[in-house]
């Protein structure tokens, strides 16, 4: 009978490595970190991040956008570089982490729903950029048809799961570069609407620094919480001998891509076309090309959405309703959602969700690093190692749970207005300080004892991250 049971799951595993349930077996973890850095850029090419880099350019001046874009890095940087280790070590994404993280197995659900919200939008948002784009050169297609077309084009390409996603990557990713370099080159060629450097832009009444600064990073908190977190779902798959340069590589390489090297493009974009919208400006600049170039960078980028998103929604499902058709089933669900709403009206109020996102995802990867670095390490509070079955662990836990819910509401106060225009352009990194500082507070207040209900006898050593 056992046996039969696990020719089975070892038949279930070899139809889909998606290992969304569980942690990844660590015979099974054997992607380079080459191969992983190279899917992660499927989310550092977006084309969101010109339109980011554009806006603040043009709103608040690029030198505002430059110093904004590096702060990001640096903080996205180290959160990722945690994250990356802490997935590498364990075999399991940040839902899987939280589990055993802080939160429990029911708690774990109230961050899974919310990533996976999230990354459904971030899907709607990528694909209206694409839409407005085939649009701009190809206006005789009604924009619904658009939606339908590119909105189900991501669902197959996520069919096969992680290997897939790096063949889909690898094959675009030298388009990506060629398109991108002509863009660069015409843009060069074409008169600028601004006489002076592009670095040197600033509107009337904006100066450096003060609160154009802070609004910048404010815009910057509501993408740096996803990118360190998405890092989980493919670090947990690299090989162990590459994990020194791996956690390292999938952590910072991203960041420094989107913030740095796509964000400053689109400071350069911006300023020098006079326009914030890069679903006009490239296709002004490369007529047809310009709409493949942002069509291979959507579907890049969107693959990923769909990909986390569905990894989540399998976990939420699974914890709360023991409902576990598959990955593949959310896949489906993620994308048809997604199309939902870039045909309503809701993607039109996705700027305000995203600021109160940022403060979510950025509280909740600091509570996953505190709860690591303190809580299993110094203070000993817990298990050295993570554990996501349910038989072992408690529904919920205060630890995680509380510092969740506290910084949250207080980051979201801030984020309103209520505190202070300090405080409201950083609300993101005043919630991430806060949800550390309880992580620590309510582990030693309730001495650990939530976090595990049963300790694991079947843990391998090179597993534990303390």
């Amino acid at each position: 009978m056992g046996s039969g049971i696990q020719s089975e799951q070892n038949r279930n595993e070899a139809q889909s490595d998606d290992y969304s349930l569980d942690r990844v077996p660590l015979n099974k973890r054997n992607m380079g970190w080459l191969s992983i850095t190279n899917i992660t850029f499927g989310i550092a090419t977006a084309i969101f991040y010109f339109q980011m880099g554009s806006v603040m350019a043009l709103q608040f001046g690029a030198i505002n956008a430059i110093i904004s874009a590096i702060y990001a890095i640096i903080v996205a940087g180290i959160l990722g570089t945690f994250i990356a280790y802490l997935s590498a070590k364990s075999g399991m994404n940040v839902n899987l982490l939280s589990r055993g993280g802080g939160f429990g197995y029911i708690g774990a659900s109230l961050t899974s729903i919310i990533y996976a919200t999230n990354f459904i939008m971030y899907c709607a948002l990528e694909g209206l950029i694409l839409v407005s784009a085939v649009h701009e050169f190809l206006p005789i297609i009604p924009e619904w048809a658009l939606i339908l077309f590119f909105g189900t084009l991501v669902i197959p390409l996520n069919w096969f799961g992680i290997k897939q996603l790096d063949k889909l990557q690898k094959w675009s990713l030298p388009l990506f570069g060629v398109f991108l370099i002509a863009a660069i080159v015409v843009a060069a060629i074409k008169p600028s609407v601004y006489d002076g450097s592009f670095w040197s832009y600033m509107p009337e009444n904006v100066q450096i620094g003060g609160t154009a600064l802070l609004l910048c990073i404010g815009m910057q908190h509501g993408i740096m919480g996803l990118t360190p977190l998405l890092a989980s779902d493919y670090a947990r798959f690299l090989k162990p001998k590459d994990m020194k340069i791996g956690i390292f590589a999938i952590g910072f390489i991203p960041q420094i891509f989107c913030f740095g090297v796509m964000g400053g493009l689109g400071i350069w974009f911006g300023v020098r076309l006079g326009e914030p919208n890069p679903g006009v400006y490239i296709v002004t600049l490369l007529g047809m090309w310009g709409a493949l170039f942002t069509m291979i960078t959507q579907v890049r980028i969107n693959v990923t959405n769909i990909y986390s998103g569905s990894l989540s929604l399998s976990n939420f499902f699974e914890n709360i309703f023991n409902f576990k058709p598959g990955r593949r089933f959310w896949v489906v669900v993620t994308g048809v959602t997604a199309i939902i709403l870039m045909l309503s009206d809701i993607v039109n109020h996705l700027g305000t969700v995203l600021t109160f996102q940022g403060v979510f995802l950025l509280s909740w990867a600091a509570i996953l690093v505190t709860d690591a670095v303190f809580v299993k390490k110094i203070l000993k509070l817990s298990p050295g190692y993570y554990e996501a079955r349910q038989e072992n662990l408690f529904k919920w836990n205060p630890v995680g749970v509380g510092a969740l819910l506290i910084s949250s509401i207080l980051g979201t106060v801030a984020a309103l207005g209520f505190i202070g225009t300090f405080l409201q352009s950083t609300a993101a990194f005043f919630a991430a300080i806060l949800a550390s500082i309880l992580t620590i507070v309510l582990a030693i207040a309730t001495k650990g004892k939530y976090y595990i209900k049963k300790e694991a006898t079947d843990i391998e050593k090179e597993e534990y991250v303390a």
